[in-house]
């Protein structure tokens, strides 16, 4: 079915496009064709069995109005709420499919300014938002000026994300790329994302969230990340835990970290099975950091989370353990080549860094790789790691650090003595 919309208000231009979404689900299933040209609209609801697809030429843009957007329940952040409906937006739907060469523009410069005005009395939608959805595909789109995250499948199992082209301005807020949520079987593959948060960002809901769902299942692969906050970061929301996680074959450029993992006592959840390898990094500020500390929010700013003494293990302690990367380049490097460090009470448990190469900004500047309070400003320096069980070093070189170029004091444990650098010795 091909649509010429934009004609009679953007009132009816919905009804128009959502209609034949309806007809074709009613039907058994189908494509619904948007035609080149400018379609504006307010929030869509996909259906199952329907694919929405976007021919080269096909804008379809989405009209800042909240009153498009009526209020649907989500996660937020980790805890359940309510928000704006996604722009395009599905729920507990099957066989799902956004597809083709066009164009979904989210409006966001609206959204972001009301979000920092504060005058909205709701989160922003997101782009795309999936939730409790089975068999997803997203694939050869392009998704630009998002007003929150971009893509969001939430609760959903079976997920492809491929060959799409995910646009923001580096200056504009909480616009990460794509954000598995307590998923399983994500594929996510020769994507350009270019945000103004996190590229990708793992997540598996918080403390608030009423029940504890895995992310687990996610493979990350030919994907080219610039300009976010991290290239991929899981958390800090992994109450549920996340587990299961390959990232291979990446180029990050100009984000402020490169892998990131980061989380807070009180959340709990175990991050495990992370194996991440051939990835090329430019001017990445920090291209590894591992923070339980981290302090972002109002809970972040409790005493607790950022105490460096033992506190009593139970279900809100967080954990990280099996993460290993190999193969990594990352040059023009601004404030150290990493920043690892478990809990006083639950250490970092098996981290393997193998033929890793970091070379620093002849300028560096001086940044802080965590986001934890305790972490001074550093530039040019090399590893810094505490509360590590089972550290192994095989072929890391470091070109350039300001000092030495691994820091571990006595709450670092390395796997054995022949990973031990001689420096350390």
């Amino acid at each position: 079915m091909n649509l010429l919309t934009g004609r009679g208000g953007v009132e009816r231009a919905t009804r128009t496009l959502q209609d034949a979404i309806d007809r074709a689900a009613d039907s058994g299933g189908g494509r619904v064709t948007i035609a080149p040209g400018v379609h504006e609209t307010g929030a869509l609801r996909l259906r199952s069995r329907v694919e929405l697809h976007l021919e080269a030429g096909a804008v379809l843009r989405f009209v800042a109005d909240p009153a498009l957007y009526p209020p649907v329940g989500a996660r937020w952040e980790g805890a359940a709420t309510t928000v704006h409906s996604p722009c395009i937006y599905a729920r507990d739907e099957t066989d799902i499919a956004i597809t083709g060469r066009g164009v979904i523009d989210g409006g966001g410069a609206w959204w972001w300014d009301a979000f920092r005005g504060g005058t909205l009395s709701l989160p922003r939608p997101t782009l795309i938002g999936l939730h409790g959805c089975r068999r997803v595909e997203v694939s050869g789109v392009t998704l630009r000026d998002s007003p929150a995250w971009t893509v969001h499948p939430l609760l959903c199992d079976d997920v492809r994300i491929t060959g799409i082209r995910i646009l923001n301005p580096p200056d504009s807020p909480n616009t990460d790329g794509i954000d598995p949520e307590s998923c399983r079987n994500v594929r996510i593959s020769d994507c350009h994302i270019d945000v103004g948060d996190d590229c990708i960002a793992i997540k598996a809901g918080s403390e608030h969230s009423a029940d504890r769902v895995p992310c687990e299942n996610i493979a990350i692969t030919n994907c080219t990340m610039i300009h976010g906050h991290g290239g991929v970061v899981i958390g800090s929301e992994m109450s549920g835990g996340v587990r299961g996680v390959v990232i291979s074959n990446c180029v990050f450029q100009d984000t402020d970290r490169g892998i990131r993992i980061k989380s807070r006592r009180g959340r709990g959840g175990t991050v495990s099975d992370i194996r991440v390898t051939n990835i090329v990094m430019d001017r990445v500020m920090c291209p590894l950091v591992i923070n339980p500390f981290y302090f972002c929010g109002p809970e972040g700013k409790l005493p607790i989370v950022s105490d460096r003494r033992p506190q009593p293990v139970g279900d809100g302690t967080p954990r990280f353990r099996g993460i290993h990367l190999s193969h990594i380049t990352a040059t023009n490097v601004q404030a150290c080549a990493a920043f690892v460090s478990g809990l006083p009470e639950a250490p970092l448990d098996d981290l393997t860094l193998d033929d890793v190469v970091v070379s620093f900004a002849p300028d560096a500047a001086p940044a802080v790789p965590a986001m934890a309070d305790g972490v001074p400003a550093m530039a040019a320096a090399g590893v810094h790691a505490q509360f590590v069980e089972g550290l192994r070093l095989s072929g890391l070189r470091i070109v350039g650090a300001d000092g030495p170029d691994v820091v571990a004091d006595d709450t670092v444990r390395f796997a054995d003595p022949g990973s031990v650098p001689a420096w350390l010795s």
